[in-house]
């Protein structure tokens, strides 16, 4: 017998010994002698082992480490330690349908939440405060919304919007010297009974296990299966259609080759076989008032019919927004309030993102446009884009969200590529906010879109941009998807400049091993810009020869996978341009500027923390209300016409 059948001969010896006495166990728990005794017997007459019980000496040793962990972190104020034990170790069961539970999690978020404003009431760590702030507001828009149509809970969700909760009445119980022991009484009895190990044997536990996990699983199938049985359907009836239009256009097809071998030889077409023609060709709907309206026999008449029948539909008048005082709105953005400076940036950005694509979004943007309304020509001190620098974070986020709004139009990004200072102004945003800051977000997203610009390509490598998103994506795992898609396709376009590859082939090391870790992100839209970057710089010699050093083709043929054919094909162009001897170095500097494309995304509009209070005016009434302008050719006309009535 070799030594892996010894070994594996063994393995399956300790496994039945564990299993007799998962067996012996269960019998003796339920006082089963007369079996139990004579299930003992056999098993000494056959020379089987039985296994010793366990206990629950090990488990309860584990489970008070796990309290006393979670108590500790809780003292300590580890909010990400707490809740990382928190998920590992409460059941969902209780945690998603226990309401004491659900109650007791509230809280915890709140103490975490405060915790720095307790230990230090004053000068405290704002940026400590702030992260956790946004820590909490994450868990009210996922679990904890569950709790908002509770009266007890309710207040709570101002908590993040409160800039000082100390001082607010609706948060005084928070910061009473008994609250926080209240709460750790709380806690620890909690826990005390959820992680209280279980008398039951073993075989009991894992039945019971086996067959949730197996039920969970078994509703889940049946779910997709409902789900597939309900495209399926949908598939085969469109399919049947499309089967009947495609035979029905066939048949036509071979009737009117009929027709016209019969003009060859002289016979005429009735207006009656044309119509019948028509009539099969249109849609049911449309048949009975082609039959009556039509005048068959007029020449052009059923082609015509035909063509306007897929041609596409035109679309409905919609009406102008009403122009706007821009001078007075252009000084109270400067002069005004912090939030009537939020409510404005906020009322010109819905005006851009809700108005309808086409005719009015493009009359709003010009009319932006033509009023300078960001001030790119103002030789004043003070512009509106020095908003980017404004203390109050709402203000700074909110501008950003506004030239988010105007680079998602090929027209903005021209207006906005004529501001000079604009990128002083963005990068060093990018650079100072934190890492998950809406206003951060903003600024990323639209300097991607900038970046399709050449001007502001240059620019953007200039200021050294390519090593910020280096360092950026290196850690990734800290990123959120849409910040890493973003990154990763600004680096990307700064990639397929010369100027661009050159500041790479700088740090090639560095760059190549960054690129290189991000093909194994489980974030699969980065790989078309992380493929197109490694590419690009790949046409630099110095760069070829640091990765063939690197081993990179190596590394690249690693993430070659059969179910990812457009990933392994790019792979195989960035090995085949990796071990080409050489490489264009131009990239084409007379290339058109821009894509000429509109990129109006919803996220702009996600997450509005500004909310207007009781009777207070915001939006479109804001600015019909205290800032409309004068519709001069609208006056002219109407002038025009009194005068001759």
């Amino acid at each position: 017998m070799s030594s892996k059948e010894a070994a594996n001969m063994g393995d399956i010896s300790a496994n039945e010994t564990d299993l007799l006495g998962m067996i012996k166990e269960y019998l003796k728990f339920e006082e089963f002698e007369e079996t139990l005794h004579s299930f003992e017997k056999e098993c000494k007459s056959k020379g089987r082992l039985l296994s010793k019980p366990r206990g629950n000496t090990l488990k309860d040793s584990k489970t008070r480490v796990i309290q006393k962990d979670l108590l500790s972190s809780f003292d300590d104020g580890d909010h990400r330690v707490f809740f990382e034990l928190w998920t590992e170790n409460i059941p969902h069961r209780v945690k998603d349908t226990d309401a004491e539970a659900q109650g007791l999690e509230f809280y915890l978020y709140i103490h975490f939440t405060i915790y720095p404003l307790r230990r230090h009431p004053v000068g405290h760590d704002r940026a400590e405060f702030e992260e956790r702030v946004s820590f909490f507001r994450q868990y009210l828009e996922t679990r904890g919304g569950a709790l908002s149509q509770t009266t007890e809970f309710l207040p709570y969700y101002a908590l993040p919007f409160v800039p000082n909760p100390t001082v607010h009445p609706s948060f005084k119980e928070l910061f009473q010297d008994s609250w926080m022991p209240k709460l750790r009484d709380k806690l620890e009895q909690f826990l005390s009974v959820i992680l209280k190990p279980s008398n039951s044997p073993r075989l009991m536990t894992l039945y019971k296990e086996g067959g949730r996990s197996t039920k969970e699983a078994t509703q889940q199938l049946q779910l997709q299966l409902a789900e597939s049985d309900r495209r399926i359907t949908s598939y085969v009836r469109k399919f049947n259609k499309m089967q009947a239009d495609y035979h029905n256009l066939i048949g036509i097809t071979a009737e009117l080759v009929d027709s016209l071998e019969a003009t060859v030889s002289g016979k005429m077409i009735s207006p009656e076989y044309l119509q019948n023609v028509c009539v099969r060709l249109f849609s049911s709907q449309m048949r009975q008032s082609v039959m009556q309206s039509t005048d068959f026999t007029r020449p052009g008449t059923a082609s015509s019919m035909l063509r306007a029948s897929i041609a596409p539909q035109r679309p409905k008048d919609v009406p102008m927004l009403p122009s706007l005082d821009y001078e007075k709105l252009k000084k109270d953005l400067i002069e005004g309030s912090e939030r009537l400076q939020s409510l404005l940036l906020q009322a010109m950005r819905w005006r851009l993102t809700r108005s309808l694509p086409g005719e009015q979004r493009d009359t709003v943007l010009q009319a932006y446009i033509s009023n300078d309304l960001l001030e790119c020509y103002s030789t004043k001190e003070k512009t509106v884009l020095h908003l980017m620098r404004s203390t109050n974070e709402i203000v700074r986020q909110y501008m950003a969200r506004l030239i988010n709004a105007f680079a998602s139009l090929a027209e903005g990004r021209v207006y906005l590529s004529q501001i000079p200072i604009l990128l002083k102004h963005l990068t060093e945003t990018l650079r100072k906010e934190e890492k998950e800051s809406l206003t951060r977000e903003n600024v990323l997203v639209a300097l991607q879109k900038l970046s399709l610009r050449r001007s502001q390509q240059t620019a953007m490598i200039a200021d050294d941009l390519i090593g910020w998103l280096v360092d950026e994506l290196q850690d990734s795992d800290c990123l959120s998807d849409y910040n890493l898609e973003y990154s990763a396709a600004l680096l990307m376009n700064l990639c397929l400049r010369t100027k661009g590859k050159r500041k790479c082939a700088e740090n090639a090391k560095h760059v190549l091993k960054v690129l290189t870790d991000l093909l194994g992100h489980e974030n699969h839209e980065i790989w078309p810009y992380v493929n197109g970057a490694l590419y690009s710089i790949l046409c630099i010699p110095s760069v070829r020869q640091e990765a063939r050093e690197m081993s990179v083709e190596e590394i690249l043929r690693c993430y070659i996978k059969e179910e990812n054919p457009n990933l392994n094909r790019q792979i195989e162009f960035i090995i085949k341009q990796l071990n080409s001897e050489e490489g264009p170095e131009s990239d084409d500097e007379e290339e058109e500027d821009d894509n000429d494309e509109d990129l109006m995304e919803i996220d702009i509009d996600k997450e509005e923390v500004l909310q207007p209070q009781h009777r207070e005016l915001s939006g479109e009434s804001l600015l019909t209300t205290e800032y409309l302008g004068l519709n001069l050719p609208f006056l002219i006309f109407h002038i025009y016409f009194l005068s001759y009535s």
